[in-house]
């Protein structure tokens, strides 16, 4: 027996892995995203993926929920909050990088309606909510932390409506969670963005609130204090780029204020 026949075979294996070129597997990024940017952001992850050659994975949810996944260690790289509070809730526990936050977008509020129903709402103090919903529910985020129903909270108390609506509300776990209940016609009425209604010909705007309602809608993004991977600036540099403006434009999002 012969204990070293093998040893010709190993050389030529190991000068055949020296002269194979070294692979380079794509990044794989995970954003975490507010549920209402669910169609502009999936375009233009599209749109960088294409320039780069990185992956991005993308979880969407109500920003409160995926700032406290953040929080208890999710792998996320890049955050975008559909509101301030939530950015500076995970600035203030070291969880984002210091100089990566920025202020990508801006949105509108509307009260939504299914697609056929015949309502029109001027939104001003005094406007009969209650009466419009004839008993319904109001479809709402959940308006004790998710940015849509905070929003719209405190546009009602402005206006002196929330009382009169309070008991009716559906409180949703998302924005997109009211949109839902509109367009299947289990609520006459829901607020939400102008964006959500734009992606669902279930629904129409019934009525839009008045901008001095309610603190300025402003989508934030930032990269998280565990993200390392140079890729995961280049898409934050990417979302924030002109390159991207016309696509979130198009969604319906508007300059941050």
């Amino acid at each position: 027996m012969r204990p070293y026949r093998f040893a010709p075979m190993i050389c030529c294996l190991g000068l055949l892995l020296t002269l194979v070129p070294h692979v380079v597997f794509a990044a794989d990024l995970v954003v975490f995203a507010a549920a209402s940017l669910k169609e502009a952001l999936d375009e233009a992850n599209a749109a960088y993926m294409r320039q780069s050659g990185d992956n991005v994975k993308t979880s969407f949810g109500a920003s409160s929920a995926l700032a406290r996944q953040i929080e208890s260690g999710a792998p996320a790289q890049i955050f975008i909050s559909a509101d301030l509070d939530w950015m500076d809730y995970l600035e203030k526990r070291n969880l984002i990088q210091p100089g990566m936050r920025k202020n990508l977008l801006g949105n509108r509020l509307v009260i939504a309606a299914p697609a056929d129903a015949d309502i029109k709402l001027d939104i001003k103090p005094g406007f009969d909510l209650a009466g419009a919903l004839k008993g319904g529910h109001l479809a709402m985020a959940d308006p004790s932390s998710v940015p849509a129903g905070k929003y719209g909270k405190a546009a009602l108390e402005k206006l002196g409506a929330w009382g009169s609506v309070e008991s009716a509300v559906a409180r949703t776990e998302n924005v997109r969670g009211a949109l839902l209940l509109v367009s299947r016609h289990e609520a006459p009425l829901g607020i939400v963005y102008a964006t959500d209604v734009a992606a669902d010909p279930g629904v129409k705007i019934a009525g839009v609130f008045p901008p001095e309602t309610h603190p300025p809608i402003v989508y934030p993004i930032a990269l998280t204090a565990d993200s390392r991977d140079p890729a995961a600036s280049r898409l934050l540099d990417f979302l924030t780029s002109p390159a991207a403006k016309p696509i979130f434009e198009k969604h319906g999002f508007t300059r941050s204020p």
